[in-house]
């Protein structure tokens, strides 16, 4: 049987659903899981250097990680509350399909289970 998860999230409502069946199903197999967010890189298009605001991309990046922090942290409280091991991960990567996959092979998972689509 499958023992360890990746549960990939992007904190949409069909993601979060997800990641319940997820910890459902982790559950009487005793498997732990990793629940990963994968957050876009900021960028910026502008026409000279000096329209390029620095500020805006760490900005974005301080939100966004907050948001992901407090994203990832609900789930684990979740999975605790039903006795599942659970580590979470947020990487920031171009490409969420090559990062999930990254994930899930550098972490020794056998599963991946994951909606179809979410935030995007």
């Amino acid at each position: 049987m499958y023992q360890h998860f990746c549960l990939p999230s992007d904190g949409s409502p069909l993601s979060q659903h997800a990641v319940e069946q997820g910890l459902a199903l982790a559950r009487p197999m005793n498997a732990r899981v990793t629940v990963l967010s994968v957050i876009l890189p900021f960028h910026a298009y502008a026409v000279t250097p000096e329209q390029l605001m620095v500020a805006a991309g760490e900005e974005y990046l301080r939100a966004t990680r907050e948001a992901t922090t407090k994203h990832l942290d609900a789930i684990k409280a979740s999975a605790q509350a039903m006795g599942v091991e659970c580590e979470t991960v947020a990487v920031i990567d171009e490409l969420p399909w090559q990062a999930i996959i990254d994930a899930a092979s550098q972490r020794g998972c056998d599963l991946i289970a994951m909606a179809s689509h979410g935030g995007r």
